[in-house]
This record gives structure tokens, C-alpha cells and sequence, in this order.
């Protein structure tokens, strides 16, 4: 099996969203069938159905953040320096807005955009790696071809 890439603190959230589905939505979500069952006539009730729904996303996140976790490679990005790899924190100057962000290139199952969690296979972490602080990346996005320039790497 692939070994999935992951940072210590994406590894501990997935371990928290599984502790959390296992201790608390599994069993809330047994109870609502319960209640349901209780209602009668099984082929017309909405709340049953409903719960049997979202009993069967719950477990099925659960098979995949236990596939996931029995995958990790959890890199200590700590100890890590230099040019931009897997865990730096790298901080771009968009070089036509002159906007400024910061992400962290991390593996796919802890990648969140919004939160500056960058896919290491995204477009733009790929045309980071390898690159040091003041080098100029081009990038193609959904929007047209972007240019940033690196101003700081960090690892944490």
C-alpha cells in the first residue's frame, strides 16, 4: 500500500475527527434510528431514512479516515530546512496583485486551501518544490497564468 504523506498536526486532526465520529456521531446517530423505529411504519418515515443516511456517511468516513491513518508517513517537518518541500510554510507575493498569502504544503488528506493547506499535488506546490526565497514561479490556474515570487520559507 501507498504511504500517505502527513504532517504531525494533520495527522492529529484526522485522529480527532475519527475520535469525535466514533464517540459521538455513532452513537447520537444510533439513538436517532432507535427514536425512528419507534415511530412506526418504516417505508414512510422520513426521519428514519434520513438517519439510516447519514448513519452510512458517518461509517463510511470513518473506513476512510481509518484507511488513511493506517497509511500515514507523519513527517516531522520541524526538522526540515532549506528550499521549499513537503511541510515548508512558504510565503508568496502574488507578483500582479502584489497580494500576499501563505501556505503550508501538506499531503492531500490534510489539504484545505482555505485555510492555506496546500495539496503538495496541486499545480502551484508542485512549481514550488525545490525553489528557494526571492526565485519566481509561474503557475497555470483555472484563471489564467499567475506569477509569485517567494519571499520566505519556513518549517515548523
Amino acid at each position: 500500500m501507498e504511504k500517505i504523506p502527513m504532517t504531525r498536526s494533520g495527522c492529529a486532526a484526522l485522529e480527532r475527527e475519527l475520535g469525535e465520529l466514533k464517540s459521538k456521531e455513532r452513537p447520537a446517530i444510533i439513538r436517532q434510528i432507535a427514536e425512528a423505529r419507534e415511530h412506526g411504519d418504516l417505508s414512510e418515515n422520513a426521519e428514519y431514512h434520513a438517519a439510516r443516511e447519514k448513519q452510512g456517511f458517518i461509517e463510511g468516513r470513518i473506513k476512510e479516515l481509518e484507511s488513511i491513518l493506517s497509511r500515514a508517513e507523519v513527517i516531522d517537518t520541524a526538522k526540515l530546512t532549506g528550499s521549499v518541500k513537503f511541510g515548508a510554510i512558504v510565503h508568496l507575493i502574488d507578483e500582479d496583485t502584489e497580494e500576499e498569502r501563505t501556505y503550508q504544503i501538506v499531503g492531500e488528506a490534510e489539504a484545505n486551501v482555505e485555510s492555506g493547506l496546500l495539496n503538495i499535488r496541486s499545480p502551484l506546490a508542485r512549481a514550488l518544490i525545490g525553489k528557494d526565497v526571492g526565485d519566481s514561479v509561474e503557475v497555470a490556474t483555472p484563471g489564467g497564468q499567475r506569477s509569485y515570487e517567494i519571499l520566505a520559507i519556513r518549517f515548523e
